[in-house]
């Protein structure tokens, strides 16, 4: 059974740094794309970061350019999400996803997600 754990979340006041895990189990995923998403209350769930499935290329929402990286770590099966400058209106729960098919990262239609981890920024 595959699973995606997301970990490192919690509360921290603005202008701080989170670093969030997501390791999956159940199969090996080093050769697909993964991505982060977050959703805010009351809020469509929203694109954050994307990391190509050789790890050579990654992709950011505008919102958190320069402010946050997506890296990953194949030997662990886990992908990463470094969050500095942190904003009140980063606040969300993060979701970490991995694409449908390996090879690819043309199109990723995120079907793998976890369970969410919960990102508060105090002002």
């Amino acid at each position: 059974q595959v699973q995606l754990v997301e970990s490192g979340g919690g509360l921290v006041q603005a202008g701080g740094s989170l670093r969030l895990s997501c390791a999956a189990s159940g199969r090996t995923f080093s050769t697909y794309a993964k991505a982060w998403c977050r959703q805010a209350p009351g809020k469509e769930r929203e694109f954050v970061a994307a990391v190509s499935w050789r790890g050579g290329s990654t992709s950011y929402a505008d919102s958190v350019k320069g402010r946050f990286t997506i890296s990953r770590d194949n030997a662990k099966n886990t992908v990463y999400l470094q969050m500095n400058s942190l904003k009140p209106e980063d606040t969300a729960v993060y979701y970490c996803a991995v694409d449908r098919s390996p090879y690819s990262d043309n199109d990723p239609v995120w079907e793998y997600w976890g369970q969410g981890t919960q990102v508060t920024v105090s002002s």
